[in-house]
């Protein structure tokens, strides 16, 4: 069938456009990602939150219900550690899990690392979440994820089982290239993700990681970088919609960068 002299230039322009590694995708439709946005506005609970870690990168608001918890898992080793510390320091054993580093950055008796990738097949550089927690949590007891993994959350959050995923308690994210969210292929790939943690948990915290500017595109405003705390729903029905962004606990990332507020569209207002 021949094209129309539109349709070439189009098809032109698209292929110019791989030739130099870029792609276009259709783009969601603005009401469904609004919808999934809805979802993921942080809830109250019946925990106030506390900060875990320091008071830059690292550092991060959880509810405070730790009590019980029997181990945390860490992967993605950086150059600090103060979440993990401050772990540690509550007498909960740390698995730590990272290929690019031969070691973490602190030693403990009950830090315990692999230097392994998370990912989505156990071979000789990386290993499944389901392998690795079945190697070293206790049989019975609650979990604590905390996870920043550079992207790699998004293949990693789709394979891990149910019955693991159901350990944690709580579970820290960085969530990564959030404005993906715009493209339909991206779009689907994270709302799988997002869907399952939905199912489970509940929202109480996003922080955006300052390190990038959100993106702005059809009167949304998506973090780039965007740190999420969850609590598993059987930990108590919410008491209401947090409100108040950002948090008193919440500190700059860098501290040498500007801020940037948690968009609105992310929280539901007091009014």
């Amino acid at each position: 069938m021949e094209m129309s002299p539109i349709t070439i230039v189009k098809k032109k322009i698209l292929e110019l456009l791989a030739t130099r590694g870029l792609f276009l995708s259709r783009c969601i439709d603005v009401q469904t990602l609004k919808r999934l946005i809805e979802r993921m506005h942080p809830r109250t609970t019946r925990f106030d939150l506390i900060r875990v870690g320091g008071e830059t990168d690292g550092g991060y608001l959880v509810p405070d219900d730790l009590e019980g918890i029997v181990g945390c898992f860490s992967p993605g080793v950086d150059v600090v550690a103060s979440f993990e510390a401050a772990i540690v320091a509550r007498g909960i054993p740390c698995f730590l899990a990272d290929a690019s580093v031969a070691a973490p950055p602190i030693s403990n008796s009950l830090i315990h690392f692999d230097q392994k990738f998370l990912g989505v097949v156990d071979d000789s550089l990386t290993t499944t979440m389901d392998t690795w927690v079945k190697a070293y949590a206790p049989p019975t007891g609650d979990l604590i994820l905390q996870m920043d993994i550079e992207g790699a959350e998004w293949p990693v959050l789709l394979n891990v089982s149910d019955e693991t995923l159901n350990r944690f308690r709580i579970i820290v994210l960085e969530l990564h290239s959030l404005e993906r969210l715009f493209d339909q292929v991206g779009f689907n790939f994270i709302f799988a993700s997002l869907d399952r943690l939905l199912r489970r948990y509940h929202v109480v915290h996003l922080h955006p990681n300052n390190l990038v500017s959100p993106v702005q595109a059809s009167g949304l405003a998506i973090p780039r970088l965007l740190e999420v705390t969850l609590l598993r729903h059987d930990r108590g029905q919410p008491t209401g919609y947090a409100n108040r962004f950002p948090h008193p606990l919440d500190r700059r990332n860098l501290p040498d960068r500007r801020d940037y507020v948690l968009p609105e569209c992310w929280f539901r207002s007091a009014n």
